[in-house]
């Protein structure tokens, strides 16, 4: 504001106003939700990634999660998403379907494409009811908008605690290979892989896993092999060892295994739910009876 006087004939002021009257708020610099943590969680607890492009449906997973306990973070955009999976390491994902420029279909499988996100529990929560594809890309749970919350919260609850067994999976078959590593990792186990009983105890020597799928007929070493130099290794003799083979096994195989594998299935005889279902058995047996 100026003023201009003139002696005997007044003042003149003169108030300069914007074009534009910005609202107070929306005026200031937003901050950065995407990685908020809510209060109310523990600063140990497990953290959920919750990807989705609507703001109220990113702040009310947030308070309801965190209300039980866990740390979210949020990621408005699949991009977004995709780089804090990687970063983060979360225990489950949420993942909304209809977003901008990269939907949840692609997003999950960029997820499930990336070795160091693959093994990551998925939620899709969305508007479209199409389980069907969800399941097909990878999904380990789908939920069609509105979503019923307790359900939800007993799932990620259910994906988090069977999530972090580490596999091995010891096979000189590519496809069977493959196959067998896509389905662990989307039940949200780690898993590894090998190509012979050879590289098998390399992997085994370097970091022991939770448990062996082993195929018996390899090149190089094959699963007698393994299974000989693994009972050798310190710490190895009770590990619990799953021979998926397409040999008939002979009384003599059997006594060359001698006891020391948990179960063998035919390749030709069982699906992988029956596979997921003998492996969760072998987790939750104490070491002692693995063998």
């Amino acid at each position: 504001m100026t003023v201009d006087s003139v002696e005997g004939e007044g003042s003149t002021f003169t108030v300069t106003l914007p074009a534009v009257v910005e609202d107070e708020q929306a005026a200031r610099a937003p901050e950065k939700e995407s990685r908020a943590v809510p209060r109310e969680a523990a600063a140990d607890g497990p953290l959920i990634l919750v990807i989705d492009d609507d703001p109220d449906m990113r702040e009310l997973t947030t308070r309801l999660l965190g209300k039980e306990g866990y740390r979210v973070g949020c990621a408005a955009t699949g991009r977004e998403g995709l780089a804090m999976a990687r970063d983060l390491q979360p225990a489950v994902i949420t993942l909304d379907v209809m977003m901008p420029e990269l939907d949840g279909w692609s997003v999950l499988t960029a997820l499930k494409e990336d070795p160091a996100t693959a093994a990551i529990p998925v939620i899709m929560l969305t508007m479209v009811d199409d389980e069907h594809l969800g399941f097909s890309l990878g999904a380990s749970d789908f939920f069609t908008k509105p979503v019923d919350w307790e359900r939800l919260v007993a799932t990620i609850a259910k994906y988090r605690t069977e999530k972090g067994g580490d596999l091995l999976v010891v096979e000189d078959d590519a496809g069977t290979r493959e196959l067998l590593v896509r389905t662990l990792r989307k039940e949200g186990w780690e898993v590894r892989e090998a190509e012979n009983g050879r590289v098998g105890l390399e992997q085994v020597s370097a970091s022991p896993p939770s448990l062996v799928l082993l195929d018996l007929m390899m090149p190089e070493l094959d699963g007698f092999g393994f299974m000989e130099g693994l009972r050798r290794m310190p710490g190895c003799r009770h590990l619990p060892v799953i021979v998926l083979t397409a040999k008939d096994i002979t009384a003599e195989d059997r006594e060359r295994l001698n006891g020391a594998v948990a179960r063998i299935l035919q390749k030709a005889a069982f699906t992988p739910d029956q596979l997921v279902s003998e492996i969760r058995a072998l987790a939750e047996r104490e070491p002692e009876y693995t063998i």
